[in-house]
């Protein structure tokens, strides 16, 4: 599904990710750990299209994101860190043209719509300005437009920031659901109990260069995963 190798960003004489290698097959949830500043957020945002990389290469079911970006991003979708989302419209309108962008028919695009803002309860706010949206509303709008389309690929920068327990337990069932019909799930996140719980795969970054990688059995063992990542950060 998605295929990273030797991916090497620079920030001028900095060096961001360094020959970072890493496969997220059909059907995974792919939980990507490490401090601030190690690499994750410049690791997803090569992977979407977002950042040009200095060496390596990222493909999306076979397609190069750099020869074939639309292609690619037609089959994936990315929640960033912070939902920067445009606040001057309301969020029936945003989801709206979120559809237009995929060319979702309006028949699906409608239920769609319906099904997950009714999950998250925000179907009452969708007539209200995005401007007037809590962090947290907007973390779920990101939500459903993500989903809108129905990805192969999702791809999320800490998702759960902002989400409060209910809306956190339902993403990540959202996530076990999707990626159980064969889709596939890249993300990043600070809360290492969820991820220990959640993930197939992880793998931990530090100061740009992957440390370790792997099953979840294989990556923390007999320990919890923030053991391992702690004792690997203090190496």
């Amino acid at each position: 599904m998605l295929n990273i190798e030797h991916l090497t960003k620079r920030y001028g004489e900095k060096t961001a990710v360094d020959d970072l290698s890493l496969h997220i097959a059909p059907g995974e949830i792919y939980g990507f750990i490490g401090h601030n500043g190690a690499g994750k957020t410049t690791t997803l945002k090569s992977v979407v299209g977002i950042l040009q990389f200095n060496e390596g290469r990222i493909t999306v079911n076979g397609r190069s994101i750099r020869d074939e970006p639309v292609r690619c991003k037609r089959e994936m979708a990315y929640i960033p860190d912070n939902p920067d989302l445009y606040e001057f419209m309301s969020g029936i309108k945003y989801l709206n043209f979120i559809g237009d962008i995929y060319a979702i028919p309006a028949d699906e695009r409608q239920e769609r719509i319906r099904k997950y803002a009714d999950l998250f309860e925000l179907t009452g706010d969708l007539a209200q300005p995005i401007s007037a949206y809590s962090h947290g509303m907007k973390q779920k709008l990101a939500v459903i437009a993500a989903w809108m389309h129905a990805p192969k690929l999702i791809i999320m920068d800490e998702p759960f920031v902002g989400l409060d327990p209910k809306a956190a337990h339902l993403l990540k069932e959202m996530m076990r659901e999707h990626c159980d019909r064969g889709g596939a799930i890249f993300f990043s996140t600070h809360v290492l109990e969820v991820a220990e719980k959640l993930c197939d795969k992880v793998a931990i970054i530090k100061q740009g260069k992957l440390i370790k990688a792997g099953t979840m059995e294989e990556v923390k063992g007999d320990d919890s995963l923030e053991e391992v990542f702690l004792e690997l950060e203090a190496e």
